[in-house]
């Protein structure tokens, strides 16, 4: 079998469903620091929106769930923090839903934690540069 060849770049945006696109739109912005790039209405009364902490290439759009979608759910989304600790602290203090500890597995791996968003969706939070 050979490889196929695509033309993609890079990662541009990642999906997390939401129930409420205004509440989600308060925590990531005012609980994350992160910015609104994009809130753009589009349909029958839909809503495009994305988030994305300051300088970052890729995005996290902010989704009403499918038709039997929920929220709520196992993101697989990892997001890098300069300093988990601080970060971990301050998201604590700001009543961020985030595991009790800071998880330290030893080299080469770097301390994380999850964390859920207002939907209860699950997010993880790792050291790193």
């Amino acid at each position: 079998m050979s490889a196929t060849q695509t033309t993609v770049t890079r990662v541009g945006t990642v999906m997390v469903p939401v129930a409420d696109q205004d509440r989600a739109i308060e925590f990531y912005t005012e609980k994350l620091g992160f910015e609104l790039r994009a809130d753009t209405p589009f349909g029958d009364g839909d809503r495009w929106i994305e988030v994305a902490p300051a300088g970052a290439a890729t995005t996290v759009a902010l989704v009403m769930p499918m038709e039997g979608q929920e929220v709520g759910v196992e993101s697989r989304i990892a997001f890098t923090s300069r300093d988990v600790d601080a970060d971990h602290a301050a998201l604590r203090e700001a009543g961020v839903d985030v595991d009790p500890e800071v998880m330290r597995m030893g080299d080469p791996v770097p301390p994380m934690f999850f964390f859920r968003d207002v939907d209860g969706n699950r997010l993880l939070l790792v050291q790193g540069e």
